[in-house]
């Protein structure tokens, strides 16, 4: 994991002598954010977060998110929060790419470095602390919690990407492998944040449909990625939105990895109605 590197963005705007076509769609079962757009003009801000700003790349929308949120953070020094969640439902995942981050969750104190993973269950106690010299930037991917009867709420907790060992799909001899931080036999979690990642000329080799919906932010790499009936380039920084039955395959040409941060809702009875 020595050459793992997460892309982040720092904003900025274009210059006015740029052309304004880009990679930006809106469809009615996918969205493609690319990397160009998260400028400082779009960056938005929250209650009870000091020296901070984000991007927010999905929300609960008529036509859009229906299951989860996501925004990247971007914490100056000497930033954070001590109240970060205002929805006792909500559970979240942290994910840090560039700069450190002082986590407390539980009573017990963590220090986030780049592939620094944390779980968050609902109505926990937690909070965040930029005590570095650099902005930290970080993804934060939120879900109301769906509880089952019986079974109880998951349990917190803190790891970093280099600490969990990859697993590759079956009869691909590691091109494709999925980084899992959750046990996918733990019926607790409803949902996955996992990291993916293929090597140069890895697939998808069909079209993958399925009831989950989808959150993809590219960490690394380019690829042409199929959502619904287009073939699309995709690269570090982009973001993608696939809704639930929305086909999907990929096509990582290289020359480098391929990699995402994956979003995808688990483990529960379709709701009816």
């Amino acid at each position: 994991m020595a050459d793992t590197r997460y892309y982040a963005p720092h904003g900025g705007l274009p210059p006015q002598t740029d052309l304004l076509t880009d990679r930006a769609m809106f469809t009615e079962s996918y969205a493609v954010i690319p990397r160009g757009t998260m400028s400082d003009i779009v960056t938005s801000n929250l209650p009870h977060w000091d020296k901070t700003r984000l991007w927010v790349l999905a929300r609960p929308l008529s036509g859009f998110a229906e299951t989860f949120s996501q925004y990247i953070m971007e914490v100056s020094p000497g930033g954070g929060s001590t109240r970060p969640e205002s929805n006792p439902e909500a559970e979240g995942v942290l994910f840090l790419m560039e700069g450190t981050l002082a986590l407390t969750l539980g009573g017990e104190q963590h220090t986030l470095e780049p592939g620094g993973y944390a779980f968050i269950p609902p109505s926990s106690q937690w909070t965040v602390a930029n005590d570095g010299d650099e902005p930290a930037r970080f993804h934060w991917v939120r879900k109301a919690y769906e509880a089952v009867d019986g079974i109880d709420a998951p349990a917190a907790f803190v790891t970093n990407e280099k600490d969990v060992e990859p697993v590759a799909m079956p009869d691909t001899d590691g091109a494709w492998k999925t980084t899992r931080f959750a046990d996918p036999a733990d019926l607790s979690h409803d949902m996955h944040v996992n990291i993916v990642t293929f090597e140069p000329g890895g697939t998808i080799p069909f079209a993958e449909t399925h009831v989950m919906e989808h959150g993809l932010y590219v960490l690394e790499g380019k690829a042409v990625y199929r959502l619904n009936q287009d073939w699309v380039e995709v690269q570090e920084g982009d973001f993608m939105w696939l809704r639930a039955f929305c086909p999907q395959a990929c096509y990582a040409g290289g020359p480098s990895k391929f990699r995402y941060l994956l979003y995808k809702d688990v483990n529960r009875q379709v709701k009816l109605g």
